[in-house]
């Protein structure tokens, strides 16, 4: 019995031994098989590291990055050296869109793994791509960390290296004349500045910097006051024309009191910088525009068009309209220096692009000779040659000078240009103008070409004033002249008859003319370099009276024409009825519109016009040179608020043409001066056309 019982207890014994050594097993498993986990969660892969590591770079996380160097690195490279030397190197060249390849995966002798990967990086020079390889070891966590040294982001990069940028600058093209004359383009100017170490402590020195420069106390002293700013630094203060000097060096007389005055103050140095200029100035302010730095707002706008902080680009005239073609793009080289500062290796280069010259047909000396004649006058010219179509003048007076833009131009001035009763920024050649006489050959020709004028007829005598019946109530047709019984169309062009036109219009008819005047280009933007308002007739290219009609025939009503557009229209009486296209650079002979005058009257309206010059009756009598046969008519348009309005102001024009095929003098000549009335009107004009020809 006792044995029985013995056996039982043995029994338990040993099963109690056996759970518990299982138990004890299963625990040891268990732990062994969480530690094997945990060590396969921190046995990080090492191409996930890096790959981590580059994304950072990517980021611009630098503190990250440092993070995953082991601890050799991190003793080599104190965390702030390494922040900066990344930053420096990946945000100097614009680093973006890094990416990389891992190619394989080795072991070196030290049980390192060895990364080989391939890179590629955009930056603002271009893509950069390489091969390179990293190093990775364990810490006592077993995790991998980057052995990092300068070569992990270029291979050729040593510690003593330096990555550097290199700006290629490039060059803005010039604008140049027919004869290769620049009116605009690169020139130097004079940087006024000044030297701290060099200065006096004597604040009415500053006052007196301040008076010659027009340039307040308060900006020189925050100039002054910049943090890159050292006691040898040369800080610029203004810019302005360059002083002139003489073959010899000497500085001219009319710039001599200017610069002793700046040189007296001490600390004042003067040196040359470079700078767009425009030779001619004011003569050629609407014509060529002017240049502008770049803004926030352009750099969106041109985004991808490789502008940059420092990048200048047209603002208005020719340097808009030419911007794609004469704008230089700064090119890139990024370097890897040695410690020398001496070049070791080119990473990659963008290179510049220089910017086209572009050659005009405009004769700059007689740009300047006109200018000179009209810059007291309000008023604009086009000069063309009606053959070719070449545009050997472009004025609008008064201008204003576009190297003030260029040089810094005050709030002051740009207030006074802008609120100048003148209008000197106002640009005359593009606008439309009420055209007067001057568009009564216009009328002549639509007339014959129709058929609905037979220029022989006499219209019959209708004195000073006329209307057509009662209907117009108390408004009346006046003209100048009362020649006689004979009103045909020669009489009425010599004389300048309103009376005449009136009647003529009314003769074609408001349907007709409307046609007519369409297919001379009206309400059409004109295919010119410029962006020229379209000339307009009437409302919504209909007359709205019997009497609007009848105005229009002689210039006046709603009528309003572009100047370069009244060149093309004349150009007809040369061209046996087309229309040249104008063109402000040297391309073949085009022309706009094709047969808008029968060769008919084209010939009859020329003779005539021929007439308005020669003969000692004519309008434009004065305009007659011995030995040049010139065609002409002039025009005076009345601009007021009604018939009766005393107050209102006048246009006088001139235009003239060459009759003689053969003359080496091919000229169209479209001219226009504001306020002439008391001014002999249109004859105020005539000698300044007249002096074209004559030159």
């Amino acid at each position: 019995m006792i044995k029985v019982v013995y056996m039982r207890k043995n029994k338990k014994t040993k099963k109690m031994i056996i759970f518990g050594f299982l138990m004890c097993l299963l625990i040891v498993i268990i732990v062994f098989l969480a530690k094997f986990i945990l060590d396969g969660l921190n046995k990080n892969k090492p191409d996930e590291v890096f790959k981590q590591y580059m994304s950072f770079a990517n980021k611009k996380q630098y503190e990250k990055m440092y993070d995953l160097l082991d601890e050799k690195s991190k003793s080599e490279n104190k965390k702030e050296d390494f922040v900066l030397r990344n930053k420096k190197i990946y945000e100097g060249i614009d680093a973006h869109d890094i990416s990389i390849k891992i190619n394989d995966i080795k072991k070196n002798k030290n049980n390192d793994k060895v990364i080989n990967y391939d890179s590629k990086m955009d930056t603002l020079a271009g893509e950069i791509s390489f091969s390179n390889e990293v190093l990775l070891t364990r810490d006592r966590q077993k995790n991998y960390k980057i052995k990092w040294q300068s070569n992990v982001i270029f291979p050729e990069l040593e510690e003593d290296n330096t990555v550097r940028v290199s700006k290629l600058k490039g060059k803005r093209g010039r604008i140049l004349d027919r004869n290769g004359v620049m009116i605009a383009g690169q020139g130097l100017a004079s940087m006024i500045g000044l030297v701290p170490g060099k200065m006096s402590d004597n604040i009415e020195d500053l006052k007196k910097l301040s008076t010659l420069l027009n340039v307040s106390v308060e900006q020189i002293e925050k100039k002054l006051n910049a943090s890159w700013v050292k006691e040898n630094s040369m800080v610029p203060i203004k810019t302005i024309e360059k002083i002139k000097e003489n073959a010899d060096g000497t500085v001219k007389e009319e710039d001599k009191e200017l610069q002793e005055s700046l040189l007296s103050i001490p600390g004042v140095k003067i040196s040359n910088t470079e700078v767009r200029v425009y030779p001619f100035g004011e003569k050629t302010g609407h014509l060529t525009g002017y240049v502008q730095n770049v803004n926030a707002e352009i750099l969106k706008e041109k985004e991808g068009k490789r502008y940059n902080d420092n990048s200048i680009i047209g603002k208005i005239g020719l340097e808009n309209l030419l911007e794609d073609r004469i704008r230089g793009i700064d090119g890139y080289e990024i370097i890897i220096a040695d410690r020398y500062g001496d070049k070791k290796e080119t990473l990659v280069t963008e290179p510049k692009v220089d910017g086209e010259d572009v050659k005009l047909t405009i004769d700059s000396k007689l740009q300047s000779k006109l200018y000179d004649q009209m810059k007291n006058d309000k008023g604009c010219a086009v000069v063309m040659n009606p053959k070719t179509g070449e545009v050997l003048s472009l004025v609008s007076s008064p201008s204003y000078n576009p190297n003030e833009f260029i040089l810094g131009m005050s709030e002051d001035r740009w207030n006074e240009l802008n609120k100048n009763e003148n209008k000197p920024m106002y640009n005359r050649f593009k606008a439309r103008l009420c055209p007067g006489s001057s568009f009564k050959p216009v009328t002549a020709g639509i007339g014959i070409t129709t058929g609905k004028i037979n220029p022989n007829e006499n219209f019959g005598h209708s004195s000073l004033s006329w209307q057509k019946d009662s209907s117009w109530g108390s408004y009346k047709v006046t003209t100048l002249k009362d020649y006689g019984n004979t009103a045909n169309m020669k009489n009425a062009l010599i004389y300048s008859d309103n009376i005449y036109f009136a009647k003529a219009a009314l003769k074609i008819g408001e349907d007709v003319l409307a046609k007519e005047l369409l297919k001379l280009g009206f309400d059409e933007s004109m295919p010119f370099e410029f962006g020229l308002s379209s000339s307009k007739f009437g409302t919504d290219n209909k007359f709205e009276t019997e009497i609007q009609l009848a105005d229009t025939g002689y210039g006046q009503g709603k009528l309003l024409v572009n100047p370069v557009h009244t060149a093309s229209i004349y150009s007809a009486f040369v061209n046996d009825g087309d229309m040249i296209k104008p063109h402000l650079e040297f391309k073949k002979a085009e022309f706009w519109k094709k047969g808008v005058f029968s060769k008919e009257a084209v010939k009859i309206i020329r003779d005539d016009l021929l007439q308005v010059v020669e003969s000692p009756d004519g309008t434009g009598h004065s305009a007659m040179i011995k030995g040049i046969s010139i065609a002409g008519k002039t025009g005076t348009a009345e601009i007021k608020a009604s018939k009766d309005d005393v107050t209102g102001t006048e246009l006088g024009w001139f235009n003239a043409f060459t009759v003689d095929e053969n003359s080496d003098k091919q000229y169209l000549i479209i001219a226009m001066i504001e306020d002439v009335k008391s001014r002999g009107g249109s004859h105020y004009v005539i000698p300044i056309v007249k002096s074209v020809f004559e030159d």
